[in-house]
């Protein structure tokens, strides 16, 4: 079967299992030489392309509904839905997105990116059909991983006690970005060791209903016998406590095994649970034999050895020269504590975990849990740092605010992927961090201009004693600058001056600088003298700089890779209100009041005016009008 003529799953309706074993090769094939190329979730897919080809025979989409939980793992799911041919656009600008979207496809039913969303979603959807009284099924398949969520938890709770027809696929691969932890890990570890409960509980049942009916003793006994198998043969039976029917546990690359649980599962009332073991990177050694999640989102690689292909780039990582300074000040200062949610690896926490294991917590995908753990670990002096993406820090807001800056506890943050992260797109750009932060009391906010400035503030953030303070980095590598051997303290809330000028002040922090100093120059040509300041202290304002350009009448371009509204030129229109700059001439540059999609960073803020070219205008407006107020004056 050609995969980019294959447009609707009916196609494989009436394969045989012998040519869905084919197909589900030539699946592995497609995807390990598309992602070579492109990059994308190699690890997740190749791991459900059993289950995926299975669900697409069993259920019929679009009509049943498939909730892919995060989201990264549909890649198969685009194959056998028709998208097979838009493979080569994967995760680019316009192109194919790396997660579901309701634009691409009428299969694609609801749109994932951050975990835990699929059980309530169901719910939702679940309670519509009643309503309406269709007979849809509504099947959300989620990873052991996004179990561990929070929400993913509250929407099982209510599930089980609405008894509502749900299927739930439990797609178990020991893994989300890295190897799982918790209590909740240990109980699956249980299930899958603990035999096909759901077909012996059956046989009982019927064996049972065998047994002559002399008085109610024989039958009450039957019924605890029952009971008792459930305990005896699954530890803790923690699903079947919740009010689900659980199935398995099911071998996920074995289409007998999955069509006859699912087939039983379509036919079950109420909520059922299928619980389906996977490997995940099935098919591809390298993949197969990852333990630290390298593979569960990749660049471009080398087939024959899963080589990465990488340019040369001599610079660290962003988040190793945060994560290595907090390291190195760990050695020393013994209240330092790491937590991290789930992201060990990308957070590039592995070493701390080796060499502090008691001061290390991966607490899994808990946002919520990991601020408040953390806020509890400050009340008792210690100076727990948050290592956390900026779109994954969304999820614990209200945390944030009760919990950690309503206490004024001094907690660090360290805000991964700050800004705009290419090929993940819309529901990972880190640029809503600085307005959902900046109205908070008592948070600091800042952003280094390259990885130096970036250890410096790492000092300042564990030194700071008076509240929560907030370091945020970008995604990728730093600049390759020289590097302090001895860390110093930056005074909170001061900005530096860059370069000099008289004409227009640009005020901007973290990766626009280099833009902002490239505009300067090249506007110097043409005779006129920017300023350029690294505000790096996004919260609190340095005022004192703030009052020095405001006095003289000097026009502001504020420039951020962050959402305008709420963001750091708000602040700077707030502060001329405020103390009555009402001359003032104020422009901002920064991410409009719209989602962005995938691409590479620099198509994106092309596409969106944050250009070198756009900067220069934006001076030239700024000086003209200036030119202006002084003729008339």
């Amino acid at each position: 079967m050609n995969l980019e003529t294959l447009k609707e799953p009916k196609a494989i309706k009436n394969l045989t299992n012998e040519e869905l074993e084919v197909l589900a090769n030539n699946i592995r094939q497609f995807l390990v030489e598309k992602l070579s190329i492109t990059g994308g979730h190699l690890g997740p897919n190749l791991g459900v392309v059993e289950l995926t080809i299975a669900l697409h025979k069993v259920f019929d989409s679009p009509y049943d509904k498939f909730l892919w939980d995060v989201g990264h793992q549909s890649y198969v799911h685009k194959i056998l839905t028709g998208r097979a041919d838009g493979f080569d656009t994967l995760r680019q600008f316009r192109g194919l997105s790396g997660f579901p979207k309701m634009i691409e496809s009428e299969h694609d039913v609801w749109e994932t990116g951050h975990s835990s969303t699929s059980l309530s979603a169901a719910m939702g959807m679940a309670i519509a059909r009643d309503l309406k009284g269709t007979d849809e099924k509504i099947v959300p398949i989620i990873g052991d991983g996004a179990l561990t969520g929070g929400m993913a938890l509250e929407a099982l709770n209510h599930i089980g006690d609405e008894k509502k027809d749900i299927i739930v696929i439990l797609n178990d691969n020991e893994m989300s970005i890295a190897p799982n932890v918790g209590a909740l890990h240990t109980v699956l570890g249980r299930l899958r060791t603990a035999g096909k409960y759901q077909w012996v509980k059956d046989e009982l049942e019927y064996l049972m209903k065998k047994i002559p009916a002399i008085g109610g003793k024989v039958a009450a006994t039957a019924e605890r016998v029952k009971d008792s198998l459930k305990y005896l043969l699954v530890s803790g039976v923690f699903f079947e406590e919740l009010g689900f029917t659980y199935l398995g546990p099911v071998d996920g690359h074995n289409f007998n095994e999955l069509f006859d649980n699912l087939h039983y599962a379509r036919k079950t009332k109420g909520p059922v649970l299928v619980h389906v073991i996977t490997k995940k990177g099935k098919g591809y050694e390298p993949a197969e034999l990852d333990k630290t999640g390298e593979w569960h989102g990749v660049g471009p690689y080398k087939i024959e050895s899963g080589e990465g292909i990488k340019p040369v780039n001599t610079a660290p990582a962003w988040s190793k020269v945060i994560s290595d300074t907090v390291q190195r000040i760990a050695r020393t200062n013994k209240k330092v504590v790491a937590i991290t949610p789930a992201m060990p690896v990308g957070s590039k926490l592995v070493d701390f975990a080796l060499e502090f294991p008691d001061r290390f917590f991966d607490v899994g995908i808990a946002e919520q849990h990991a601020i408040t753990m953390a806020a509890g670990l400050a009340t008792q002096d210690f100076k727990p740092f948050v290592a956390i993406y900026s779109t994954f820090l969304q999820r614990g807001y209200d945390q944030v605010v009760h919990d950690v800056c309503r206490q004024n506890l001094n907690v660090f943050f360290g805000i991964d992927r700050s800004g705009l992260v290419g090929a993940d797109g819309e529901t990972h750009h880190g640029i809503y961090d600085i307005a959902f932060l900046r109205h908070i009391p008592n948070i600091v906010i800042m952003m280094p201009k390259d990885e130096n400035e970036g250890q410096h503030m790492v000092h300042t953030a564990i030194e700071y004693n008076d509240g929560p303070i907030a370091l945020r980095f970008p995604r990728g590598n730093g600049l390759g600058v020289p590097m302090d051997k001895q860390l110093a303290e930056i005074p909170i809330g001061t900005w530096e001056v860059l370069k000099e000028g008289t004409h227009v002040a640009i005020l901007t922090f973290g990766t626009t600088i280099e833009m902002a100093l490239e505009a300067a120059k090249q506007l110097a040509k043409s005779g006129i003298s920017v300023k350029v300041v690294n505000a790096r202290f996004i919260k609190p304002l340095d005022e004192k700089m703030l009052h020095e350009i405001l006095s003289i009448g000097m026009p502001i371009l504020t420039i951020e890779e962050a959402v305008l509204q709420g963001g750091f030129g708000s602040s700077i229109l707030e502060f001329a209100h405020d103390f009555e700059y009402f001359d003032a001439s104020i422009s901002r540059i920064g991410i409009p009041d719209q989602f962005i999609e995938h691409g590479s960073v620099s198509t994106l803020l092309k596409e969106i005016g944050i250009t070198t070219d756009e900067v220069m205008n934006s001076v030239r407006a700024l000086y003209d009008k200036r030119l202006r107020k002084q003729q008339r004056a």
